[in-house]
């Protein structure tokens, strides 16, 4: 199995196309100022040691070198032993709302996205509890079930969108019952769930659903994601610049609202705790503060246990493509350039 052990260190790789707009921007400049002396032909006949192509190839051996850093940085490793694991944790299920509302703004850049950062920084701080996730409109369906690979739970994640789901709604009440089925039926581990969403429920009864699900020993904690005063539906496609949004049978603009007290109503019936999320955060972390409180139960997993690293190999590379760069001279080389093969005096027999 091979895997980055700090995959987060790969968002350097967007240096790249920083330094190459830069590079030709400053040599863009360069041939401007060139030109107020004359003709290029000209001016390099004058300048016979200035090399136009060396340049270029220092600054490609110095981007292949970076690629090769920030790979290394991210600790490129393969497994290279599977056997069971026994740890202790809990099982938690996040049902994530991807309806259209979603989409609204009133929470930068919108409700899903800030959701998807919050959920993807909870990933990678997990250690041994298991984790699902569920998302939810008009149904709801699951998209990871309960599992330790955090990894392929963040690929999954990255993917996630209002398109995800074909019917629109917001049955937050199918969600519960769906997770309820979801967690591991003979597992001892606690159970909580997690429902991240703007509360506006025009399917079903989500109280009730959040009663059966107490019963069966399941937490269920919920964030409302969005404001009270709520904020228009944008939607895609929209020409000229211009912003389109989501407008009713009348032609009116729909303004999707934060429902508190749905959300509220669920927490409370479930055992759990209500959080409106903010600019600062979504308050995910105070959740899982209070799940770190439940009692833990001792799961079997199949996993990695033994790593190679890899990231020498890269880092020797690196180093490799940086001394040759460092012997390669901007300038072309006095003797070497004095030397010529061919004569090409015409006045000499």
């Amino acid at each position: 199995m091979f895997e980055f052990a700090h995959i987060e260190d790969l968002w350097f790789l967007w240096l790249i196309p920083v330094m190459v707009i830069l590079f030709i921007i400053v040599s863009y400049r360069k041939k401007r100022i060139f030109r107020r002396f004359g003709e290029l032909e000209l001016v390099s006949t004058l300048a016979p040691l200035v090399s136009a192509q060396r340049p270029a190839l220092k600054f490609i051996l110095l981007l292949v070198s970076i690629v090769f850093i920030v790979l290394s940085l991210a600790g490129p490793r393969l497994g290279s032993r599977l056997e069971e694991v026994k740890r202790e944790g809990v099982e938690i299920i996040i049902a994530l709302d991807v309806s259209n509302s979603m989409n609204a703004e009133d929470i930068r850049p919108n409700r899903l996205e800030r959701s998807k950062l919050a959920i993807s920084r909870l990933l990678s701080n997990l250690r041994n509890d298991r984790i699902g996730l569920i998302v939810f409109a008009g149904d709801a369906y699951v998209q990871v079930p309960i599992t330790s690979d955090y990894t392929a739970a963040r690929m999954i994640l990255d993917n996630v969108s209002t398109d995800i789901v074909p019917v629109q709604g917001t049955a937050i009440g199918r969600a519960i019952e769906l997770a309820s089925r979801s967690f591991t039926h003979d597992s001892q581990a606690s159970r909580a769930l997690i429902i991240i969403s703007d509360g506006e429920d025009h399917e079903d009864d989500p109280v009730k659903a959040a009663i059966a699900a107490r019963e069966m020993g399941i937490t269920i904690h919920t964030i409302g994601i969005g404001r009270p005063e709520g904020a228009p539906i944008p939607l895609s496609g929209g020409g000229g610049g211009q912003s389109r949004f989501l407008t009713d049978e009348e032609g009116n603009t729909v303004i999707t609202r934060l429902d508190e007290p749905t959300l509220q109503a669920i927490a409370s019936e479930g055992g759990g705790m209500y959080i409106r999320a903010g600019s600062s955060g979504t308050g995910l972390d105070i959740i899982m503060d209070e799940i770190d409180n439940l009692e833990k139960a001792e799961f079997e997993e199949m996993l990695y246990t033994e790593f190679e690293e890899r990231f020498q190999y890269l880092a020797a590379l690196a180093l490799l493509i940086l001394v040759i760069d460092f012997f390669i001279l901007e300038r072309k080389n006095r003797w070497l350039n004095s030397i010529k093969l061919f004569n090409t005096d015409s006045n000499r027999p």
